[in-house]
């Protein structure tokens, strides 16, 4: 996932420490004027390189996935972000100025240039602290994004949606080959489950939403509206599972708005209408039907979800063609 891997963003502070302290350890190397040059270039380097490597490991916005980024822009703002990002080089190019500026001054007197080198130091640690809300913003990025869950845009994938209690999670539990992968995303404390099964030798992914598509849009928060906003990037078919049987607690009637609602959102999506509990009810026209708990037409409803998906995997052209 490609925010997983991202470098731990440090604190100003402790830029300020490794920096100054490396730089210690290179000056009692050395004597006289030459300790002072080599305290400037070394804290200078250790502050430039490190200002520049957080900055230029995070991906560049303009090329992530739609659903990446739509998910990141749910979390962390992107264009705040971008901007402490942008605050990070600057203060990486300045460092690095800073060092030479500082070396050029040095005149060959111990004592003079001890007072350059204080004067040079003093001026990095101003231009570190100056971006300190900017590191402290990209460290709370990087610790929020890091938790979202395995997910390829490019597999085919089967959202399951409908109110609570009808049967989501029980049916992309069963058709998984394992329990769910589950994240807790931070726009939701019940998490997005994400499971993997194969068919025809294709891997598909299916996302259950709890907490997500399970309520009407004027019930979610803004946040959660804009993670919404990113699976339409996603979803290549969408199982909506309804209980016409009433156990859910949810009257039909707000199940197939919601179902109606969705279908507009996620525009050519396919929408299947499944209906769950079939051993109690089956009062409402639907695509299929089922009951997970019996296992009745469980097979039969995924067969029909990776028709919709549509998926043709690309094929390579055979010699001659």
């Amino acid at each position: 996932m490609i925010f997983e891997s991202l470098p731990t963003t440090p604190t100003s502070e402790e830029l300020i420490d490794k920096a100054f302290s490396r730089a210690a350890r290179a000056g009692r190397a050395k004597s006289g004027a030459e300790a002072q040059q080599s305290m400037l270039q070394t804290a200078s380097n250790i502050l430039s390189d490190n200002l520049q490597n957080v900055a230029a490991e995070w991906p560049d916005f303009d090329e992530v996935h739609p659903f990446y980024y739509e998910l990141a822009d749910a979390i962390v703002d992107v264009d705040e972000l971008r901007q402490s990002l942008s605050e990070i080089q600057w203060a990486s190019r300045k460092t690095h100025n800073i060092g030479r500026e500082y070396q050029g001054k040095l005149t060959g007197d111990a004592d003079a240039d001890r007072k350059i080198r204080k004067q040079g130091f003093a001026r990095l640690a101003d231009i570190v602290e100056e971006v300190e809300d900017d590191l402290l913003r990209v460290g709370q990025a990087h610790q929020d994004l890091r938790r979202l869950p395995e997910i390829d845009p490019d597999e085919p994938t089967i959202v399951v949606a409908g109110y609570p209690n009808v049967g989501k999670s029980s049916f992309v539990n069963s058709v998984t080959n394992a329990r769910n992968e589950i994240a807790e995303y931070p726009f939701t404390t019940k998490g997005v489950r994400v499971g993997h099964f194969e068919k025809d030798h294709i891997r598909y992914q299916i996302v259950d939403t709890p907490g997500l598509l399970d309520r009407p849009e004027d019930e979610r928060n803004d946040i959660e509206n804009q993670a919404v906003s990113a699976l339409t990037h996603l979803a290549d078919a969408i199982v909506f599972v309804v209980d016409a049987s009433g156990y859910c607690g949810y009257p039909l009637d707000a199940q197939l708005e919601l179902r109606d609602a969705l279908a507009e959102r996620f525009g050519d999506v396919d929408v299947l209408t499944v209906c769950n509990k079939s051993d109690l009810s089956t009062d409402v026209e639907a695509d299929a039907y089922m009951s997970v708990e019996s296992g009745e037409n469980v097979d039969e409803v995924l067969d029909a979800a990776v028709d919709a998906t549509g998926y043709e995997p690309e094929l390579p052209f055979e010699d001659g063609e």
